[in-house]
């Protein structure tokens, strides 16, 4: 494929899973925000605490296996079927342990309520361990207009579902419901839509070179994740239920927004990376533009929504989670800095390297533990914004191997980064500046969106931004490839 050709297909890419990411989000936004305003912030605390155990389990259900087969060139059919029967029985264990301790986990945090919820909800691990395999194939081969179809329909019956039982006060079983009947669906949608059967094929000997590859990124996806989840832990434990509903509140929107842009563009780069993996240069300018490209995006989105933090919660959510508004601002630090994190971690997947990607987990999470239990003696907004500044110290590290490996270390990174930067705090000063006006709270949101965008949208234009060019020049060449199919 020349370099041309490579370049439409990843951009057709990218438009299907923003797509995929912005619709199916962007309802996802508007069924969160109808649940909030019928439910207590316990009710999601509840939720938020169950779903801790659920994502470590599913990472032992996922066990690195669907990035090995979308990595590697030399991937059989046969391995498919493989990891699927190994993804099942891993998922029946885990539900099975799950639900045994039940019990135990609702004893030590002294809530009753949780046993049915999480013996329930835990039944999301078995469609789990299908879609892995489903999207491993469409990610591999770049067909992302299918993950678009199934979440989209997922969303909207799943969101239905749950804002239903809401409405009639099933409380915390209403997110249950939502959540469960949303994993379902997503499978059956891909079941019909991926031409993709399992066959009666297993090898030990596949599943021992995949694994080889896949166990690295397990044990670094099994830290990772547990110390991100392990903020909903302490909290969980030593305060209300309905302050973890708060920080978690607080942490989904700007977690939203990364989803959203960073994690499609990197989503579709790790295919095309892992097609370059000989040409080390090409490798460093895809990355390149990745980071560029996510920077311009994310550091903006979240300079705007910490500016405008109160306004946005008090019109989104309504007053009662106002208490979320510094988790917000604090998260939105969290996050920015994320493209230069994935981008270096994605291009060691493409390059073989899940070892590089261990020893990274292991060196951020000695240290993020090390500042969590050091913050915990000091209430609830130390510990949040101690994660937040482990996030920001974390971009180096994930950027230390790249200078070796592809010549393109944190110096050079940043200096790509420090255009966008800039801009954004600029903006975001401006969009703060707003709350000093004695207007309605809907009006000064209002006011601040269309000052943010004139702001970061008119400095970049005037001072010519590489990365607000290349993106225009990309949907000028989409509307004009549209005009002229219509023609």
């Amino acid at each position: 494929m020349n370099s041309n050709n490579q370049r439409k297909k990843i951009i057709n890419s990218l438009l299907w899973k923003f797509s995929e990411r912005l619709g199916t989000q962007g309802i996802s936004l508007i069924i969160s925000i109808v649940l909030a305003r019928s439910l207590a912030p316990s009710d999601f605390g509840l939720i938020a605490l169950i779903t801790v155990f659920i994502t470590i389990a599913n990472v032992f259900v996922q066990s690195g296996l669907g990035t090995a087969l979308i990595q590697r060139k030399d991937v059989k059919e046969e391995d498919f079927s493989t990891v699927l029967y190994v993804s099942l029985l891993i998922a029946s264990l885990l539900y099975t342990i799950l639900y045994l301790i039940a019990p135990l986990i609702a004893k030590f945090f002294a809530m009753n309520e949780l046993i049915p919820v999480i013996r329930v909800l835990s039944l999301t691990l078995l469609p789990f361990s299908l879609n892995a395999i489903q999207s491993a194939i469409v990610i591999k081969k770049m067909q992302f207009r299918f993950l678009f179809i199934s979440n989209f329909i997922a969303t909207i019956i799943s969101g239905t579902i749950g804002i239903t039982l809401a409405y009639y006060q099933f409380g915390p079983w209403s997110i249950v419901a939502q959540q469960l009947s949303s994993s379902i669906i997503i499978c059956l949608v891909m079941w019909f839509s991926v031409k993709w059967r399992p066959t009666f094929a297993f090898s030990f000997e596949r599943l021992k070179i995949l694994f080889s590859f896949g166990w690295k990124l397990m044990v670094s996806n099994l830290i990772n994740t547990i110390y991100n989840e392990v903020f909903a832990l302490v909290i969980g434990k030593k305060y209300m239920s309905d302050i973890l509903g708060f920080f978690n509140r607080g942490k989904q929107f700007p977690s939203l927004i990364v989803s959203n842009i960073d994690s499609s563009i990197q989503t579709v780069m790790l295919p095309a990376y892992s097609s370059h993996q000989a040409d080390l240069e090409k490798m460093k300018r895809m990355m390149r533009r990745s980071i560029k490209t996510s920077a311009f995006l994310i550091l903006p989105a979240m300079a705007g929504l910490a500016a405008s933090a109160e306004s946005f919660i008090s019109i989104i959510l309504g007053d009662k989670w106002l208490p979320a508004v510094t988790f917000l601002q604090i998260y939105c630090l969290f996050y920015a800095f994320q493209p230069i994190q994935t981008a270096n971690l994605q291009a060691f997947n493409a390059l073989g390297r899940s070892d590089i990607f261990l020893k990274l987990e292991i060196y951020k999470k000695i240290i993020g533990v090390s500042i969590l239990i050091f913050t915990s003696f000091f209430g609830i907004y130390a510990i949040a914004l101690g994660g937040a500044l482990s996030s920001v110290f974390f971009t180096f590290i994930n950027s230390y191997p790249s200078r070796k490996l592809l010549n393109y270390g944190y110096k050079e990174q940043m200096k790509d980064i420090v255009p966008p930067l800039l801009l954004s705090i600029i903006m975001g000063c401006t969009v703060f500046s707003v709350t000093l006006f004695s207007y309605s709270t809907l009006m000064i949101l209002l006011i601040q969106i269309v000052i943010g965008l004139v702001v970061y949208l008119g400095l970049a234009h005037l001072l010519k931004l590489e990365s607000y060019i290349y993106i225009k020049n990309i949907i000028r060449e989409l509307l004009y490839k549209r005009y002229k199919s219509k023609i």
